[in-house]
């Protein structure tokens, strides 16, 4: 990958980060001060909801690229291992080819719900802004999806990824356990063979 191609995905993986950082911390302000409101002082206001769904629902759909680039994704590989490492590669990039597809129709779709909104004008429900704006999100988070899984083509064929990694909650515990046991182990053995404690 060039230098241009890894500080633009650089770039938006702070930018990624960032911006779930912030909507989570929003999304925590508005619903904490909604509880306060409204059990405290028997008031909240009525925008509320709906600003703290549009908040999660660009959290999620943020999350999704994000989980790509982190391999979070859960699924089920049993099938993909029963393969060598040619035919993991096969078998990833046409998971990521297809999940390519996914998000490119995804984004035409949301695209021209998007230019409808604004070509019709309507407003949010109960925030006074266009309709178009917050639902903004949808072309904007399948573009980030296309652009993590065509990072993840470009490691398959370029031979630094064998396919699409998954996330492996169990393996990564197990891992954790065994190196924390590894650990213990040596802290022991250098007791033993100095008693005194002085390292």
């Amino acid at each position: 990958m060039s230098q241009k191609e890894t500080f633009l995905g650089s770039v938006i993986d702070r930018l990624e980060e960032g911006v779930i950082a912030l909507l989570f911390a929003a999304m925590t302000l508005v619903t904490f001060t909604q509880v306060v409101a409204r059990y405290g002082f028997n008031s909240g206001a009525v925008w509320a909801l709906e600003l703290t769904t549009y908040l999660f629902a660009w959290m999620v759909l943020f999350g999704i690229s994000y989980g790509v680039k982190k391999n979070a994704h859960l699924g089920v590989d049993a099938v993909v291992n029963l393969f060598g490492k040619k035919g993991q590669r096969t078998l990833g990039m046409i998971a990521v080819i297809a999940s390519m597809v996914y998000a490119a129709i995804l984004f035409y779709g949301g695209y021209e719900y998007v230019a409808k909104l604004f070509k019709i004008g309507i407003e949010a429900e109960d925030l006074p802004i266009p309709r178009w704006v917050p639902m903004v999100i949808l072309p904007v988070g399948m573009a980030l999806l296309f652009f993590r899984f065509s990072q993840v083509a470009w490691r398959i064929l370029t031979g630094l990824q064998d396919g699409l990694v998954l996330g492996n909650e169990a393996a990564d515990a197990m891992k954790e356990y065994l190196d924390r046991v590894a650990e213990e182990g040596a802290e022991e053995r250098r007791k033993k063979q100095d008693p005194t404690g002085s390292v």
